[in-house]
């Protein structure tokens, strides 16, 4: 993959690069890939005080860690006092190899896990092993196909979510149309999206654009060094709360 990025502004080195430089160091220094390749790979992880052993399997798109899970971990364990995820309903979307929902689970959230059916092996494994006995509540691992059988599986009337989790699932996805409406299936008024998402195609833009006609969206980091922005969504005119 060869990625050419021109900009157009000349560079200054501001604070806030340094600044994003020392952060982006810091969450990559969290992972940790071990030298000694066996059959499975896997990758091993820092958040809250545990290591999280992930499983990936090559041969499918969500089932390798990207960066974006990394930032959105690392932002549930750095805002855990304003975020706090204890006892809280938390559903993700496109949930791969669970690192997130792990996370979260970790810090105290009942968590739905979803995706797709051929992922879903790979993601009950880790999320087991990387929760039992640690996490208060033992995360639920379910399928989501976005936009496919939502009134059966998740009926609005127990949707119950405070946040919805997602990290970088508009990763040139056919299926925009659909994630929309999924996000808004699984929305009250009150639900918090946040949301971690890699630019690297117009269509991101474009889904962003889509995306604001139903929520509100406040960009609340940036990395500029990894091309990736954090999200906070809620649906568009919610009753004042």
């Amino acid at each position: 993959h060869t990625h050419t990025h021109t900009h157009t502004h000349t560079h200054t080195h501001t604070r806030e690069d340094y600044d994003d430089k020392q952060v982006v160091t810091e969450i990559m220094a969290r992972c940790f890939i071990p030298t000694l390749i066996t059959t499975t790979s896997w990758e091993s992880f820092h958040f809250i005080g545990h290591e999280i052993r992930i499983t990936e399997a090559m041969d499918c798109y969500g089932a390798v860690v990207w960066p974006s899970a990394l930032v959105l971990c690392y932002f549930l364990e750095t805002n855990a006092k304003q975020y706090n995820m204890v006892d809280k309903n938390v559903i993700e979307i496109g949930a791969g190899t669970g690192l997130v929902s792990i996370v979260a689970s970790l810090l105290g959230a009942h968590v739905t896990a979803t995706d797709l059916p051929e992922l879903l092996g790979n993601l009950q494994y880790n999320i087991s092993r990387n929760t039992k006995m640690k996490s208060k509540h033992l995360p639920q691992v379910k399928e989501l196909s976005w936009g496919v059988a939502l009134d059966t599986n998740f009926p609005r009337s127990s949707n119950n979510f405070d946040y919805i989790l997602a990290a970088d699932v508009v990763y040139a996805h056919p299926f925009l149309e659909e994630l929309l409406i999924t996000f808004d299936h699984l929305c009250k008024e009150t639900t918090i999206i946040l949301w971690a998402m890699k630019f690297r195609l117009e269509k991101e833009n474009k889904f962003i654009d889509r995306f604001k006609e139903l929520f509100d969206l406040e960009e609340i980091s940036s990395f500029p060094s990894l091309n990736i922005k954090l999200y906070k969504a809620v649906k568009k005119n919610r009753r004042s709360v």
